[in-house]
């Protein structure tokens, strides 16, 4: 191991599992059958990573809603929540080289953690399913804290439990709300850029890696 960084934290949609297409179809099946809007795909993606209520209401106002009704919001999220569970099992993957990877940072003594925006039990399933949930040594879901990305509290308190300090830390993330939460949590951040948001979008963020393969983090970081 890197005598910088022993510890790996993770985020879970569009850096460990390719969830992003389900995700997309979710959201669009769901502010369809409520508002019959769909957004362009920029606008789909630019909240992933942050809490599914976000998003929606985010979503209810570029659809030209003016007072933004919280019931409303909930059924969406709702309608979301129920077409992405029916597909999940079946439709999400692991991105290419994560299991290995992680397998060998495991292998060199490495505390690995999921920092998602997801709640614990729906960012658990879809570790199970996928063979990883046994490779992490804690999950910080949206269920966590009270701040959630680009917040640092996520990452943050993922280092309270485990008990080490940011300089040993890297927060591997694709989307900036990752990059600002890791940067404000004072730990490393690399930007995965194999999940949906480009280099371009996340170069404001400033990175302190970028990553086009999940294992470079066994030949340069770890």
């Amino acid at each position: 191991m890197s005598a910088r960084y022993d510890t790996f934290l993770f985020d879970l949609d569009g850096t460990l599992l390719d969830t992003i297409p389900l995700i997309k179809a979710s959201m669009r099946h769901a502010l369809h059958q409520h508002l019959a809007y769909v957004p362009d795909e920029p606008a789909l993606v630019r909240g992933v990573g942050t809490p599914l209520l976000e998003q929606v209401r985010t979503h209810v106002r570029d659809a030209g809603t003016h007072v933004i009704d919280d019931a409303l919001v909930a059924q969406i999220a709702q309608t979301y929540i129920e077409h992405n569970l029916a597909g999940h099992d079946a439709q999400v993957a692991p991105y290419p080289g994560v299991t290995e990877t992680l397998d060998a940072l495991r292998a060199r003594g490495a505390r690995l953690g999921v920092v998602t925006s997801k709640p614990q039990a729906t960012a658990r399933r879809g570790l199970r399913v996928c063979g990883l949930e046994a490779h992490f040594d804690l999950v910080v879901g949206m269920d966590d804290v009270t701040r959630h990305k680009p917040d640092p509290e996520p990452v943050l308190h993922a280092l309270r439990r485990l008990g080490v300090g940011p300089e040993r830390a890297v927060f591997v993330g694709d989307s900036p709300h990752d990059m600002h939460s890791g940067r404000g949590a004072g730990v490393a951040t690399g930007a995965a850029l194999w999940g949906p948001f480009s280099r371009a979008d996340l170069e404001p963020s400033a990175p302190t890696w970028w990553l086009d393969d999940v294992r470079v983090l066994l030949t340069s970081l770890g």
